[in-house]
């Protein structure tokens, strides 16, 4: 890639040429950036620029034929005081530019980027030429104010400036990170079931997932049908010398097994180095980055490893969740791949609901928060017909948590795949735990266009939990209202704050409600599995019969786990030998 700068007083002008390689518009979107910060734009304005020109250099390559590969993609930037112009010259066979820009449909892939760069430009113009194309972007400039009095200190205001730049740099990556992983994510699902080669499916994957996350390779191990073992399945480069890492041997030096053992991250940088002996150390022994176990339910899949070679800062919590997103989606494709070779003599619609149903288990919480003088139970049993159910319950604080739990109205993998997308989302967000409601306005913005294209909703509730101030703050998103014992008497509140389901309209706004606990405090959370289940004789459970076992039980202490199975044997008497048609899925909160 050659760069260089054309020496203009008055516009400034930057000229870019890359060579056709994806790896390489990164590094010439960084240098733009910097040229842009260098004559005073706005940071809004420079991350605009930034995913424009990334989006529009990324399709100049990957829409390249064969005559084109050994041409520069060119980027010039040319700014003037009011407009700044930015050119991006390919040298494929070209496309019509339409004249309103809409957003394609859910499997269609082609014609999401040019709806972003539409998005966040002022102006789009395609000039097409006989074997070379331009299009040209055009963005007004932001105002910027000078200050008229000085009313803080020097000290203080960069202080300020460094924590907004800092939020801003964040929710830009976030923003970006969500859009480029459902963008992959939504890609490679078109094209299931148009090859049965699941190595070069993961590579494929897995090379998305490193140019999203800054990574410079990848590692990719599965553990056979016999088990055992972490097997090599696919790696970024040449390097691995041990192909098999055996599961049994506790002393063998490998962060992949530790991973895997502990069914959690791990990470290696600096201060905690690859040891020899480990596989990874033969690929770099200075590298950076994070080993992430994928699991289905109680059982170990594989582990994926990322890592970076240069110097810098390692993986930000977000890029580790983009991590955990790809990993999840591909398990479904590994598990699903292994079905199919097994010639299983179920049909197709049975296998997928299968996989569902180990999805769905695995979004569950491999162990929950402890509060203060309280307890935490959860119940979730799939039926039949897999819906999208899940609850989880993430940690605020010490004396604080956030309740979450949430219904995916559809079947299969799709509602097991946007349940993992919410549960990703969600817990990608820790600064928002203790606001219900901002939480879910933020979700339902970042889903709306994937969930409205294929016409499916979610309703979810959460509840922030306060142990110190003993009160309870619920937003709910067209979800079954939650119930609380009020007092020893047997007074029950349902907790039902206002807002509709996750995916109806782009711009919901939620609303929620606080209550204080009463001791013994007692908080059930519940999908509509429970209330509508029926029994032999076609009785539902229904909201009536499920208040008068909380009121029963509420006067009385116990754990959450004995609530719990009192609950689910309740049910399970109640139903007798009708068959369950509904992921059956409830919380409690006890004292």
């Amino acid at each position: 890639m050659a760069l260089h700068a054309v020496p203009i007083s008055r516009p400034a002008t930057l000229q870019v040429r890359i060579e056709c390689d994806l790896a390489k518009v990164r590094q010439a979107s960084a240098h733009m950036k910097s040229f842009l910060a260098d004559q005073g734009f706005s940071r809004g304005d420079m991350d605009s620029c930034e995913l424009a020109v990334v989006e529009a250099c990324n399709n100049a390559i990957k829409y390249v034929g064969p005559d084109g590969r050994c041409r520069e993609v060119g980027l010039e930037v040319i700014c003037g005081k009011a407009e700044l112009e930015i050119r991006v010259t390919d040298h494929t066979g070209g496309f019509e530019l339409p004249k309103k820009i809409q957003l394609p449909d859910f499997e269609k892939e082609s014609g999401r980027g040019l709806y972003l760069i539409d998005a966040l430009m002022d102006e789009v113009t395609y000039l097409r030429g006989r074997g070379e194309n331009c299009l040209v972007m055009r963005k007004r400039r932001e105002a910027i104010h000078p200050i008229t009095e000085a009313r803080i200190s020097a000290e203080e205001a960069n202080r300020r400036l460094g924590e907004s730049e800092h939020v801003i740099r964040d929710m830009a990556e976030e923003l970006s990170s969500c859009y480029e992983s459902l963008s992959a994510i939504f890609r490679c699902s078109s094209e299931l079931g148009k090859t049965n080669d699941l190595e070069e499916f993961a590579r494929r994957l897995l090379m998305d997932l490193a140019q999203i996350t800054c990574a410079e390779w990848f590692v990719l191990r599965l553990v056979p049908r016999e088990g055992g073992e972490l097997r090599l399945f696919v790696a970024s480069r040449d390097g691995i010398i041990a192909g098999r890492l055996p599961l049994d041997r506790p002393n063998f030096v490998s962060v992949e097994l530790q991973a895997g053992r502990a069914r959690e991250d791990v990470w290696f940088d600096a201060h905690r180095p690859l040891r020899e002996g480990d596989p990874l150390f033969e690929m770099n022994p200075k590298a950076h980055g994070l080993v992430h176990p994928i699991y289905l339910g109680e059982n170990l899949i594989g582990t994926v490893a990322v890592a970076k070679d240069t110097p810098g800062p390692s993986f930000t919590a977000v890029q580790a969740n983009v991590v955990h997103t790809f990993s999840d989606f591909l398990a479904i494709q590994i598990m699903n791949a292994r079905f199919n070779e097994e010639q299983v003599r179920i049909r197709l619609v049975s296998r997928e609901l299968e996989i569902a149903q180990q999805i769905q288990r695995s979004l569950l919480p491999k162990s929950i928060p402890r509060l203060p003088g309280m307890e935490l139970a959860g119940f979730c049993q799939s039926a039949q017909q897999v819906g999208g159910d899940f609850y989880d319950v993430l940690k605020v604080r010490d004396d604080a948590v956030l309740l979450v739990i949430a219904d995916v109205m559809g079947k299969g993998i799709p509602a097991a795949m946007f349940a993992a997308i919410l549960r990703s989302l969600l817990r990608a967000a820790p600064e928002w735990m203790d606001q219900p409601a901002t939480l879910l306005a933020r979700a339902n913005r970042l889903m709306f266009e994937e969930l409205s294209a294929v016409d499916m909703f979610i309703t979810a509730q959460l509840v922030f939990v306060d142990a110190k101030n003993r009160t309870i703050t619920a937003a709910s998103a067209g979800h079954c209202p939650g119930l609380l014992a009020a007092d020893e008497r047997g007074l029950i509140l349902s907790i039902a704050p206002e807002g509709l389901p996750l995916g109806i309209e782009p711009d919901t706004t939620f609303s929620s409600h606080t209550e204080s606990l009463q001791a013994p405090a007692k908080l059930l959370l519940y999908t509509d599995g429970l209330t509508e289940a029926r029994n032999p004789h076609g009785e539902f459970f229904g909201q009536d019969r499920l208040m008068k076992w909380l009121r029963k039980e509420g006067g009385r202490r116990g754990s959450a786990q004995e609530f719990a199975d009192d609950l689910a044997d309740y049910l399970t008497k109640f139903q007798s030998s009708a068959a369950q048609t509904d992921d059956q899925t409830f919380l409690i909160l006890a004292e």
